[in-house]
Order: structure tokens, then sequence, then C-alpha cells
């Protein structure tokens, strides 16, 4: 069970990587022109040459001593903006949104102050995409492409936007831009997220190995981001022991890594080992709850017929999710409908977010809620609309081949 959840920090947590690459940026005017009037002296983000490195020790040297220098000089952009950078890392190293929260306001302060301040700006659309605003980022980063043409960053910060809400096509000029302008570990990514998309596994995996190679030591977050998700890909190529051997090198670098522990507890789940992974998720669980473990921990309860305990897990995945108006991924409905529970809210929350998004998780999502509710036609078209990347996610393809299959036969639903 993959859920869309787990998807997104494939591609949005991405840009997170190298995101304050100049020693020296510089300042925009407060008018709306792109111009630049000025520049100041900042430090090298963490993970580079002179900076902390990304660990978890590291990030937290950083945020301490940015954290100092705004008490003694509130107002410091330099100083906001590389606090901003280390939160953001940290959130990804942790899974814990609340440090992209508290970056998001520090850089948003930055901004009502400096209307102009590109770094901030720039930095803010990363932000927007770890907190699934997509709309919001894509403006951000349109924003300060028109301010910075030749900057590789927002042409990333772009194609990710669209990617999440399924313009694909554009999404994928925007990589080939950003690649053209600067090919580096960020570009390599998200090229090799576009071929998965396409279904060309063995190509994203080629691709991401690039990434990986082309990070320096000094950068562990990074590096363990890139190697678990080639661990990722080995398991799409039914490798296990290739994917093993990626986890453990990603958790060498950032032990406890949380996508490389993940990584970890589904392959123990393919080789049959329902119980070791069950404690493997959840002390995962237990450093930072989300849906998608919750709901993890609950079917491998359930495949060990203990419905008690798999119920427990149930509830906390929907608590974990919050409240259906809330909801912006379609994560939440796939769940629902995948377990027949709360089959009505599953549709509603499901067209709800597909009346914003029209990405293929989306459209996967809203199709088996329609599947369920009976409404088959419906489901085969929106199925169908989840086949047109060329994906090869095996869900989306059983979801398509169920519905359509059911349509053209006329059988209703079960």
């Amino acid at each position: 069970m993959e859920t869309r959840a787990s998807k997104v920090w494939l591609v949005a947590a991405a840009v997170v990587v190298g995101c304050v690459a100049a020693a020296i940026p510089s300042l925009l005017s407060r008018a709306s022109a792109p111009s630049v009037v000025g520049s100041v002296r900042m430090a090298p983000a963490v993970g580079m040459p002179g900076a902390p490195p990304t660990s978890i020790e590291g990030l937290q040297q950083r945020i301490t001593e940015m954290e100092k220098r705004l008490r003694e000089q509130p107002g410091d952009a330099a100083a906001s903006v590389l606090l901003a950078d280390a939160l953001l890392r940290q959130q990804r190293a942790t899974v814990d949104g609340r440090a992209a929260n508290r970056a998001a306001s520090i850089l948003e302060d930055v901004l009502k102050r400096e209307p102009g301040q590109y770094d901030a700006l720039r930095l803010l659309g990363a932000v927007r995409l770890s907190r699934h605003q997509f709309r919001d980022a894509l403006d951000i980063g349109r924003r300060a492409r028109d301010a910075r043409p030749d900057d590789a960053w927002n042409y990333g910060v772009i194609g990710d936007a669209l990617l999440e809400l399924g313009e694909y096509d554009d999404a994928y000029d925007a990589f080939d831009r950003m690649a053209a302008l600067r090919p580096n570990a960020d570009a390599y990514a998200r090229i090799s997220y576009a071929r998965e998309l396409r279904g060309d596994i063995a190509g994203a995996l080629t691709v991401m190995q690039m990434a990986a190679n082309a990070t320096p030591a000094h950068d562990v977050e990074a590096k363990a981001w890139y190697v678990a998700h080639v661990g990722e890909l080995y398991l799409q190529l039914v490798k296990p022991d290739d994917a093993e051997r990626e986890f453990r090198h990603a958790t060498f670098y950032f032990p406890d890594y949380p996508h490389a522990m993940i990584g970890l507890a589904k392959l123990k789940v393919a080789r049959g080992d329902r119980s070791g992974a069950r404690e493997d998720f959840l002390a995962q669980f237990k450093r930072t709850p989300t849906l998608d473990l919750a709901a993890r921990i609950g079917d491998l309860f359930r495949a060990e017929g203990d419905a008690g305990q798999a119920e427990r897990y149930y509830q906390l995945a929907e608590e974990l999710a919050g409240p259906a108006i809330a909801q912006t991924e379609p994560a939440f409905a796939m769940f629902l409908a995948e377990r027949d529970r709360k089959l009505p809210e599953a549709l509603r929350i499901a067209e709800s977010v597909s009346a914003i998004r029209h990405d293929i998780f989306t459209d996967d999502a809203l199709g088996w809620a329609l599947y369920k509710a009976g409404r088959i036609p419906e489901a085969c078209a929106a199925a169908k609309r989840a086949l047109r990347t060329g994906s090869g996610d095996p869900r989306i393809r059983e979801h398509a081949a169920a519905s359509c299959q059911r349509a053209a036969t006329g059988h209703p639903s079960t």
C-alpha cells in the first residue's frame, strides 16, 4: 500500500536541496521591477563548504546560531533566510511539518519588511511546496523567475508545482530549462521523477544515481535523500537486495533517516516478515506519526488477524489526516476507499481535491472512490486519466483494470 502522501516527498521535498546556493545573494528593490539594487553578505547554506553539515547536529547548530543572531539583530534578512533554510532541511530529515510552518512565518516576516527580498521570495516557494500549497508555490516561483530568469532554482519550484497540479507537459518543460541552466543533483532528481511518471523506471534509476553521485559528502541529508530514492526505484524494479543496500547506505549517511527506515520496513513486508515490518513502522510512527504509517501498521495488524489493533491504527490515520474540509491531498480519500471506510466521505474528499488538482494520483483516488460508490463509467473515465502519463504504478493500473473491465461488461459494482 503506497499512499499519495508517501509520494509527495519525491518531488516537493527535492526543492529543498541547495536552496541558498550563493554566498552573496542580491536584493531586489521594493518596487515591482526586477532590477537588482543591492546585496547583503550571507554565510554559506548548510551542506556547503564552510557551513555546518546537514546532519541533525549540524542543522541544529545552524538553527541555534541564526536564532541568536536574530535576537541580537532583529530584522536581519540574511539570518532569517539561513534559519528558514535550515528549518526546511530539518523538516525533510524528520518528516515533521512544524519546522516548515515556522520557516514560512520567518520568510513572510522578511517579505513584509522588504517586499523585494529575492532570497526570501525564492525560498518561500520551496516552503509552499513542502506544505502542499502548490498554487501559491507556482505563483511565487513565477514571480521569482520574472525577477531572475537565469536562476535555475525557480524553474524547479515552478516545475514541482505544475507536476503536483497535473500540468505535466509544462512541468517537464520547466525541468528541461532548469537542467539546461544548471545540470546538478536538483535537476537530475526532477528528471528522474519525470521518467518515473512516464513508466521508465530503469531510466529514472540511472538519473537518480547521478543525483546521488553529484551530491557532496558534506551534505549528508541530501545524500541520504537521493540514495533512499535509489532504493525505492530498485524496489519498483523488484531488486530487493539492491534496494536494501541503498537504504542501508542512506542510514549510514544519516542515521535513522525516515525515508530509508520506511524503505527497509517495506522490504520486510515484501519478504514476508510482517511482524518485523510492523515493529519498524511502529518505531518510525513513534518518532513522527503520519497517515501513511498508521495505515501501513493497521494493514499489517489486519493481515495477522488482529482486527482490534487494525481498527485502532485506522482511526489514528483518520485523526492524523485532519478534517475533510482541509484536505488538499488525495491520500485520505484513497485510504478510506481502499478499506471501505466512510465511502461517501471518501468520494466527497476526492471530488473536492480533484476540483483543484489534476495529477494522476488524484485521478486514481477519484476513480476508486467512484468505483466504490458504484458509479462505474465515471470511475473508468477517471482511471483512464490516471494512466495518461504512462506510469507503471501497479495500484493505478489495477484500479483502472477493475473499473474499466466492469464498465465494459456492464456489471454493477460489488
